[in-house]
């Protein structure tokens, strides 16, 4: 299996909006162009990743596939950061082909660097528009 960057965004994106508060806080992801198992393999890898809460195995259901979902908990403080960094599709696009172009390797880290960098030189432009120099 080969890490898909932008399921990840996906994922980030869907939990994001279905994370439910309760007694069992959770998120059950389901992705309907992606195969479960692959979800399922990428959400562990964002949990790794620190980008998303494991559930308590004590007081939620477990990451499974046994009940026909993949359950997960919300996203951590650094996992909406990263989202924050790649939320808008055009500093997403940049990222990527950025990183592309200049051959550097697709990990979060990168990711993060190249998008800050993009969105910074933005900011930079337009706080020059507006002030004129």
């Amino acid at each position: 299996m080969k890490r898909d960057m932008n399921l990840w965004r996906k994922i980030l994106f869907y939990v994001e909006e279905h994370y439910e508060l309760g007694d069992f806080p959770m998120c059950d992801v389901e992705m309907e162009d992606y195969d479960e198992y692959i979800v399922r393999e990428h959400c562990k890898l964002l949990i790794e990743a620190q980008l998303l809460n494991d559930l308590d195995p004590k007081t939620a259901k477990v990451l499974t596939l046994s009940h026909g979902g993949i359950y997960v908990g919300n996203l951590t403080n650094a996992g909406y950061d990263f989202l924050e960094t790649i939320r808008p599709d055009t500093i997403w696009n940049k990222t990527k082909e950025t990183i592309a172009k200049e051959g550097l390797p697709l990990m979060i880290k990168t990711i993060g660097i190249v998008a800050s960098s993009i969105i910074k030189s933005t900011t930079e432009g337009i706080t020059k528009a507006i002030i004129g120099s």
